[in-house]
């Protein structure tokens, strides 16, 4: 009967606080819509400089001028989900100079449930334009209907990857703001060595070896892989190290996300108001 009432309480904890956070964010909708907008123009020129280059070379790689698309409709959606980074620090300082944050973090409130509850509302959010892509995707390059469903749980299992990224982010924001500026400027460097919209080959060797260290390369790298393989069982076996990156991370970063934040929270506290 604990258990019962502990999981009740959970869940009405979480569907409060997407529920919440799905008005407030919809509340914006010209910034939401500039913002889903821009990410489609991020992926416009790449289209056109390397529609260019295969021209001169038909194959970069897994990439060719047939399956090129793919690469740009899904790197549409990772821009999508990158926001869940920023997610986090622009909604615990609203919630900061509203004063609401305070009760909620200092109330009988779960932080994991915090954590889901944010990352939950953001796909809401983005659920549209995401689906929206996808569907073009199946269009122009089709896949198997298996496939299909462990990309989007492979989706999905990359979003809780970055929202551990943003609670950590935002736990800085509402305690030491230079270090979470510091902290947003380099992971600014992280995804542009991850190789989003531009495939890894192009790249000079210097760079390339950058990209190497990157573990978000690798999460965004077997999105890619696992659609123009079509192919489950062979992308696994032949990219064992992406998937148990991608698998630990979304274990691993969550959770120190939510130590740091209780950590960062019990040092400095909220600062700034």
């Amino acid at each position: 009967m604990e258990l019962i009432r502990k999981t009740k309480d959970n869940i009405s904890q979480i569907s409060a606080l997407v529920e919440k956070n799905v008005k407030l964010q919809l509340r914006y909708k010209f910034g939401l819509v500039t913002s889903f907008t821009i990410s489609i123009v991020s992926i416009l020129m790449p289209l056109i400089i390397m529609g260019n280059l295969f021209q001169t070379r038909p194959q970069i790689g897994n990439w060719n001028s047939t399956n090129f698309v793919i690469y740009q409709f899904l790197a549409y959606n990772i821009f999508l989900m990158r926001d869940m980074t920023s997610i986090f620090p622009q909604q615990f300082r609203q919630e900061k100079y509203w004063k609401t944050l305070p009760a909620l973090i200092i109330g009988p409130f779960n932080r994991l449930n915090l954590l889901l509850g944010i990352f939950l509302s953001h796909l809401i959010v983005i659920s549209v334009p995401f689906i929206t892509f996808f569907l073009l995707g199946l269009f122009f390059y089709p896949i198997s209907f298996i496939t299909a469903m462990f990309l989007i749980i492979l989706f999905f299992i990359v979003a809780l990857v970055l929202s551990g990224i943003g609670l950590i982010l935002g736990i800085f924001a509402i305690s030491n703001e230079n270090i979470w500026r510091i902290l947003n400027f380099l992971l600014y460097f992280v995804f542009w060595f991850s190789c989003i919209t531009y495939p890894y080959e192009i790249f000079p060797q210097f760079i390339q070896n950058i990209i190497n260290l990157n573990p978000l390369y690798y999460l965004f790298d077997i999105l890619r892989l696992t659609w123009i393989q079509d192919n489950i069982i062979i992308t696994i076996l032949t990219y064992p190290f992406h998937f148990i990156l991608l698998f630990l991370l979304a274990v691993l970063l969550p959770l120190i996300g939510i130590y740091i934040f209780n950590l960062i929270y019990k040092k400095y506290g909220i600062t700034g108001y």
